[in-house]
This record gives structure tokens, C-alpha cells and sequence, in this order.
């Protein structure tokens, strides 16, 4: 698929910090791309880079197949959705539009905004509210008022910085689920940041998980959580229980009562720590026999699992296959 972005062996270095370390990724056009790691990973740097608020150390930046990284941030066709949404609170919901059509066409014809007004506004399913300021819309109307200013512009990517963690956990999926339909009605490429699992193996084509200033590995969010390469990403990406030189999800466990025989003998032996249920799955602890600790996660139906309490002696056992070993 043909890259829309292109990051080449880009850095960014501060006095005594480097935030960003010779990273390169491709972003495909018309992709859900994340970029995913801690507080501090760099990919808000990333990001900024790519807007051109900030100037990198070295590298390039690609769009369309022309370097932008000597470009002021008005010159790059890309447009950033901020956390804080940044609206204008005097001006109304067409308002906030139009401002940055009105500014890019300031020296020039201003016909044709009401038609792409009307039109970014069915797109974000804001009909019929274009006359209301933003203190009279919820956070998620206010969220996809900063979506169709961004919108508008017919932007080559859309840079989305932690957009929705100002939002409730309750709010935050609903509109975590129409972002995704918009990027797929839209076709605009999305480079989203975020520090939440969850969000970027929900909404994402393809991610990089970032740590530390650098790329540990880029992929489809099934490659990344089923095939990690690192010990970082695996952790990073859910719960993981580590044994000797591998790794095992606590899915792919299996518990069983000690006094029955596992599948081919294998497992580990050990004492129930604790067992929650968790809706859709019981979380049981256990401590084994060698003094290790493994997560066990069985489906709610499985009425087997809701008979393990603290103190129960129990073997765990997993298949082969589902052994992960990272390279570093």
C-alpha cells in the first residue's frame, strides 16, 4: 500500500534529553496508524515533528512524496486534533469551522464555505447545530467540532493527539467508536497518539509501539499482541505471564483441579491466590510451586472456573504454541 508519510531515521534532541531516536515508520494513505507507548516514549515529539511545531535533531519527513521537514507548520497539509479540542468559545459551531478556511483563503475567493461546512458537518453527524456555541455541546460534540475543523481542510493526514482522554470512560468508548467510522467514511489518513492499549488495538490499521525515544515494533494490532518481538511490547500490550525465557497470555492458560491429570502432563503446579469475576471472564491468581506468579483468564462459562477459591492446590498448563519468545 502506497505510504502517504514517510519518516526517515528522524531525531530530536534536547540539552541533556534525547526524546526521539532514529526512528523511521511509513504510514499507508487511508490508514487508522497509531503510535502507542508510555508517558515520555517520544510519540507526541512524533507527532509534533510531523506538524512541524517541533524542528527534528535529523531525518526526514515525507508527505506525498515531497520532504516537508523544512516547512512551517501552514505550508505541511496536515492538520492536528489537540487534547484540550482548543475551540473558540465566542464563536458558534460554524464558526470554528470556517476559521481555518477563512484564514488558508484569506487573500483569495471565500466561495463554496457554506457547502463544505454543510458537508463536514454531516460527516461528524453535527446537523442542525452549527448555530450553537461550544459551551452548549457535550464533550463529544465539542470533540467532533475539532474533527470538522480539521476536516475541512481536506488534510493529507490528520495528526489526533490523546483526543479522547478528556473525555469519561463511558463517553470516551461511543465516540471512540465514531471516530473509527469517520476515518472509514472519510478515507482521510489518521496518525492517532495515545498511551491506552485499548483505544489503539480497538481503532488501529497498523501501530507502532513506542518506548523510550525509539520504534520497538510496528504491525496490524493482531501481529503486535499474538507475535511481539519484545518483552516491552508484550507487557505493554495486556497482561502477560513469564516463564523462564518465554511468555504466555493468561487466555491461553488452563487450570485444572491438582488431582486431575492435564492434557500430554504438562502444567505447573501451584496454590490459588485469588479468583474475581470480571463479567466475562474469572481472573484467578496463582501462586506456583517454584515461587512464580501466573494470571489465569477463563471464560465466565466455564462453570469449572467458579469453583477455584484462595487455597485451592490447582495445575496450570498451556500448549506449546502458545509460548511467546522475544528477542530482546
Amino acid at each position: 500500500m502506497e505510504a502517504v508519510l514517510d519518516l526517515r531515521g528522524v531525531e530530536k534532541q534536547y540539552p541533556g534529553h534525547r526524546a526521539v531516536g532514529n526512528i523511521s515508520l511509513q504510514v499507508p494513505r487511508g490508514a487508522f496508524f497509531s503510535l502507542l507507548g508510555p508517558s515520555g516514549c517520544g510519540k507526541t515529539t512524533t507527532l509534533r515533528i510531523v506538524a512541524g511545531f517541533e524542528t527534528p535533531t535529523a531525518g526526514e519527513v515525507w508527505l506525498n512524496g515531497e520532504r516537508i521537514d523544512h516547512l512551517p507548520p501552514y505550508r505541511r497539509n496536515v492538520n492536528t486534533v489537540f487534547q484540550s479540542y482548543a475551540l473558540f468559545p465566542h464563536l458558534s459551531v460554524r464558526g470554528n469551522i470556517e476559521f481555518g478556511l477563512r484564514r488558508r483563503h484569506s487573500n483569495g475567493t471565500q466561495n463554496g464555505f457554506a457547502e463544505k461546512v454543510r458537508h463536514v458537518l454531516q460527516q461528524v453527524r453535527l446537523d442542525g447545530k452549527e448555530a450553537r456555541l461550544p459551551s452548549q455541546l457535550s464533550g463529544g460534540e465539542r470533540q467532533r467540532v475539532a474533527l470538522a475543523r480539521a476536516l475541512v481542510l481536506a488534510p493529507d493526514v490528520l495528526l489526533l493527539d490523546e483526543p479522547l482522554s478528556a473525555l469519561d470512560p463511558l463517553l470516551r468508548k461511543q465516540v471512540r467508536a465514531e471516530l473509527k467510522d469517520l476515518q472509514r467514511r472519510t478515507g482521510v489518513t489518521f496518525l492517532f497518539v495515545t498511551h491506552d492499549q485499548e483505544e489503539a488495538l480497538s481503532l488501529s490499521d497498523q501501530m507502532a509501539v513506542m518506548n523510550a525515544g525509539e520504534i520497538e515494533q510496528i504491525g496490524s494490532p493482531q501481529e503486535l499482541y499474538q507475535r511481539p518481538r519484545t518483552r516491552f511490547v508484550a507487557s505493554f500490550l495486556g497482561a502477560m505471564n513469564w516463564i523462564q525465557d518465554a511468555g504466555v497470555r493468561p487466555e491461553a492458560t488452563r487450570i485444572f483441579p491438582d488431582m486431575l491429570q492435564t492434557p500430554n502432563g504438562t502444567g505447573r503446579h501451584g496454590v490459588v491466590t485469588g479468583a474475581t469475576f470480571l463479567g466475562s471472564f474469572w481472573h484467578i491468581d496463582v501462586k506456583l510451586d517454584d515461587g512464580s506468579s501466573v494470571i489465569s483468564q477463563t471464560p465466565a462459562q466455564n462453570a469449572g472456573a467458579a469453583a477455584f477459591s484462595p487455597g485451592d492446590r490447582v495445575r496450570v498448563s498451556w500448549a506449546d504454541d502458545d509460548l511467546l519468545r522475544f528477542v530482546s
